[in-house]
C-alpha cells in the first residue's frame, strides 16, 4: 500500500525552449521532493496546449509517475510529450451541446 502524498504547484518558469513547471511532493515524515516538469513552446505555439490547462497537464503526468513508482519516481524532471497532450486533450474533449430544452409543444383545440 503506497502513503498518501499532498502535491502542491507552485509556479512556473518560462524558458528559451519551454515552460517549467514546479511542483513539491510531501509525504509522510516530513519527507519533499522537488519535481519538474517541462512542456515545449512549440505545444503552445501549435494551439495544442493552452496555458491555463498546462499545469493541471503536468500535474496529472506528475501523479501518474508517483502511482508508478510507489511514491518515489527514479527522475525529478520529465517532458510532457505528445502522447500525454493527445490523452489529456482526448480525455477532456469538448461536448457538443444539445439542445437544453425541449420545445414547447403547440396544441391545437
Amino acid at each position: 500500500m503506497t502513503a498518501k502524498v499532498n502535491v502542491q504547484y507552485v509556479g512556473f518558469e518560462a524558458k528559451a525552449l519551454g515552460r517549467e513547471y514546479h511542483f513539491i511532493v510531501r509525504q509522510a515524515l516530513d519527507e519533499t521532493s522537488e519535481f519538474i516538469l517541462t512542456i515545449g513552446n512549440e505545444a503552445f505555439g501549435s494551439r495544442r496546449v493552452r496555458f491555463q490547462d498546462a499545469a493541471e497537464i503536468c500535474s496529472l503526468r506528475l501523479h501518474r509517475e508517483l502511482a508508478c513508482f510507489e511514491n518515489h519516481p527514479p527522475d525529478s524532471h520529465y517532458r510532457i510529450s505528445e502522447t500525454d497532450l493527445d490523452d489529456y486533450r482526448s480525455s477532456h474533449a469538448t461536448k457538443a451541446w444539445g439542445y437544453p430544452f425541449k420545445p414547447k409543444v403547440t396544441r391545437e383545440v
